[in-house]
């Protein structure tokens, strides 16, 4: 007996609900080997990893030290984009398996981890490497995240050269 368009539709999407996705904003510490772990599955055989930090010294416009960045969200509506985001990935690279987006909010200085995107798949060459760059590149264009950055000189918001489209 064939089965349907439909219920083979609908085994895909369990199947894609199945892999884990994490996506939160925090204020504690990022854990890489906990993230890796908790988006692994035994299928999967490569990690893409993106990990934003703050910089000790900022080369925007004239180079000038920095003291500390302090990030701030709105939760809510964050991490409803970043689940956006995630779909997106999922629907552009079905190969990927596990997904973690992570934002780090707060008080943060130089060395310190700020972002973690991590997108796994069996092998390498399905796609997790650019998946993970449009991870991050997407979460600077839709995701509610504010930047102030503080130097000897003084503090500044940090703005974003991205104009939401309708929509997004």
């Amino acid at each position: 007996m064939q089965k349907s368009p439909c219920f083979l539709r609908s085994r895909v999407v369990e199947k894609i609900m199945a892999f884990p996705t994490i996506i939160s904003i925090t204020e504690k510490e990022l854990d890489l080997d906990a993230l890796l772990a908790s988006v692994t599955s035994s299928s999967d055989g490569a990690a893409a990893i993106f990990s934003g930090m703050v910089r000790g010294v900022t080369k925007r416009g004239d180079a000038h030290a920095t003291l500390y960045l302090e990030y701030e969200a709105y939760t809510p509506m964050a991490e409803a984009k970043m689940r956006q985001v995630a779909d997106e990935i999922r629907s552009r690279w079905p190969s990927v398996e596990g997904i973690a987006i992570v934002q780090r909010i707060g008080r943060l200085y130089p060395k310190t981890p700020t972002v973690l995107i991590v997108c796994t798949a069996a092998h390498r060459d399905t796609g997790v490497f650019e998946a993970a760059r449009y991870g991050i590149d997407r979460l600077k264009e839709i995701v509610p995240v504010w930047k102030k950055e503080v130097s000897p000189n003084g503090e500044f918001w940090v703005e974003g050269e991205y104009l939401p489209k309708p929509g997004e």
